[in-house]
């Protein structure tokens, strides 16, 4: 472009949703169909009711129906984070091209608040995945654990296919690589192929290098005990033995043997030879654990079984062992495999203010960036705030499965 033409607001927005689409590594590979939203009969304010399918036990045999009730699941995505990043310019850097004034200005900026964005989203969807693969201390210098996590999806019904993703940091990644490089083959998605980390797609995922990966830090405590009380249906806390402040995000089981709580298969209700994982939400007290996902003993949620495959006998868990994964006080990087339908990310529109003269909204693969500029005239600058308004959701957190290796 001409050096004496000026940059517009609306060509700098289009600059700068490009650069976010490119660097969103993680939100850019989870749903996204609720981005237009907030217009819909189920949204309030800023938040929307997400339907999850309901669940239902079979009748055998030609006997009397036994109609169940259509109990309605529902999840929340809140849209109601505001970030942003602000610049300033004078009249010579806006006469810059698009390309150097991109190169110098926004490229920086966009990262800085995408990478963010990416960071937190990723952390908070990986506290709320309970499912784990892989041995704590050891690392992941083989497929072994990417195709256990491959395994816990599978147990839990994600649908198979291109819609599952991995990612590890550059470290993970090294390790990984050296001990499997022969499975590693260029991914082949054209439609991915400017999409920052992107590694490799093999064992059914594409492979995503990404810094921003959570590190589990354990607290002091990383095993204890169930209080003497019974397990009811839909419980969502356990009352345990005094445990020291625990980190939303600590991943456990309970039992052991003939005391364990064990998974089980979503439809069948057949018992599977791990124990059940749950994450903690939060500890209201060092007695009380908040959990994820809420045990059910029966009926079309059922989730837990005892150790032979058999409805779980309550009483056996008064006083069972629960034991968090890792080391106390060592932090695990979460490495996290993942369907795209287990997590959402959505972002809504932020008005165009009436009175502002150069503000400017638009919208890529669902991702909305307001760029908003105002003139200072003592000074000859151009005031400019760029803004993203977003929430995420973890839909179906089962289909979802951590990897654990090193500290």
């Amino acid at each position: 472009m001409p050096s004496n033409t000026l940059l517009t607001v609306d060509m700098i927005t289009k600059e700068a949703l490009r650069i976010a689409h490119e660097k969103a590594v993680f939100i850019g590979t989870i749903n996204r169909q609720f981005d237009n939203s907030w217009s819909s009969e189920g949204a309030t304010g800023n938040t929307l009711r997400i339907r999850v399918p309901a669940q239902y036990t079979r009748r055998t045999g030609s006997r009397v129906m036994d109609v169940q009730d259509s109990l309605q699941q529902s999840t929340s995505l809140v849209v109601a984070t505001q970030d942003g990043v602000d610049m300033r310019f004078n009249s010579a850097e806006l006469a810059q091209s698009l390309d150097s004034f991109s190169k110098l200005h926004l490229e920086p900026a966009m990262t800085q608040l995408v990478s963010g964005i990416d960071g937190d989203v990723l952390a908070s969807m990986t506290k709320l995945t309970y499912n784990f693969a892989g041995t704590a201390n050891t690392p992941i210098s083989s497929l072994t654990v990417p195709t256990a996590a491959r395994t816990r999806l599978n147990q839990s019904l994600a649908p198979k296919g291109n819609d599952r993703y991995i990612q590890v940091n550059s470290g993970q990644m090294g390790t990984l690589v050296t001990g499997t490089s022969a499975y590693f083959n260029p991914a082949g998605a054209i439609s991915e192929q400017f999409r920052e980390g992107l590694m490799a797609r093999t064992a059914m995922a594409d492979y995503y290098e990404n810094e921003r990966i959570w590190g589990m830090p354990n607290t002091s405590d990383v095993a204890g005990g169930l209080d003497a009380y019974t397990i009811v249906e839909g419980d969502a806390d356990l009352t345990v033995s005094s445990f020291a402040t625990p980190v939303a995000g600590m991943v456990f089981t309970i039992g052991t043997g003939t005391t364990g709580v064990f998974d089980c298969h979503p439809e069948t209700k057949a018992g599977y030879s791990q124990l059940k994982q749950f994450t903690i939400l939060s500890g209201s007290t060092a007695t009380n654990l908040l959990i994820s996902p809420a045990i059910y003993l029966t009926g079309a949620r059922q989730n837990v079984c005892g150790s032979t495959g058999a409805a779980l006998q309550v009483s056996s868990c008064s006083g069972a062992v629960f034991t968090c994964l890792g080391d106390a006080s060592s932090t695990y990087p979460q490495a996290l495999k993942y369907h795209n339908d287990a997590f959402t990310f959505a972002t809504a529109a932020l008005p165009l203010m009436a009175d502002a003269a150069k503000c400017s909204r638009m919208t890529k693969d669902g991702l909305s960036v307001r760029v908003w500029q105002g003139s200072d005239i003592r000074n000859d600058e151009l005031l400019t705030r760029i803004d993203i308004l977003y929430g995420s959701s973890a839909i179906r957190p089962q289909w979802a499965c951590r990897m654990i290796g090193t500290v």
